[in-house]
């Protein structure tokens, strides 16, 4: 097992969903001090973090346009979203004692920083956790591709993709048993296998920049700091070798 973290920088994305603990709508406050935790765990390593995290459990910007919102502004709305659960995030590692930065790619200078890419490297680089909110501030992208990006601005070396499952599988494992997971797959077969792990502009937009995507279950506690000692369970998805 590494004595020191496997990656230097990464990017965790986390879904809206994650937030809701076992609630159907909101924020479930035991749920983000949980995954608070888990991000201290993993700075307290050595690793310099910064996230992505959704809206999805506040408001989704295509549901709301299958509902007769027009498009862009329901993907506003839900880039809104997110830096509601931004600031969650914030508030509970702030509680920890873990210095953090919200920077939203729509300006809102009076709860937030405006993104700017140097800065938030400069925020990792002296120990801070860094939380990208507001997607990429454009509609029509999701916050998969907005990790994606960033990640790449970031110069990670990795981007941990959390999910429900530890990993990625064949098919849905809690509706088929004999679901086969996966420790290693490429991002081309992610594609053509059509495997949904994140959409396929993120998937292109990683392998262009050569930043390997590790899929973990985000409800096992600590796991995210075992990934990054050379344990845990994941798949990981990038060039082969």
């Amino acid at each position: 097992m590494a004595k020191v973290p496997r990656y230097d920088r990464v990017l965790v994305k986390i879904s809206g969903e994650a937030l809701m603990g076992t609630q159907a709508y909101g924020i479930d406050s035991s749920t983000v001090d949980s995954i608070a935790a888990d991000l201290k765990e993993a700075i307290g390593l050595g690793s310099q973090v910064c996230l992505v995290v959704g809206g999805g459990n506040i408001f989704r910007g295509l549901a709301g346009a299958a509902a007769g919102i027009e498009r862009a502004t329901a993907d506003y709305m839900g880039m809104l979203a997110t830096v509601m659960n931004a600031l969650a995030l914030q508030a509970a590692l702030e509680r920890m004692d873990l210095p953090t930065r919200v920077q939203s790619a729509i300006p809102m200078m009076s709860i937030c920083e405006p993104y700017i890419r140097r800065r938030a490297i400069r925020h990792m680089e002296k120990g801070r956790l860094v939380i990208f909110a507001a997607g990429t501030g454009n509609p029509f992208f999701t916050t998969d591709t907005a990790a994606a990006l960033r990640a790449a601005e970031m110069g990670c070396d990795a981007m941990f993709k959390a999910t429900q499952v530890d990993g990625v599988y064949s098919a849905d494992p809690k509706l088929d048993a004999q679901a086969e997971r996966y420790d290693f797959l490429t991002y081309h077969e992610v594609l053509s296998r059509d495997l949904k792990v994140m959409d396929a502009s993120a998937v292109s937009l990683s392998r262009e920049n050569r930043i390997p995507i590790v899929v973990f279950s985000i409800q096992a506690r600590g796991n995210l700091s075992a990934i990054l000692r050379g344990a845990g369970r994941c798949t990981v998805i990038g060039d082969p070798a």
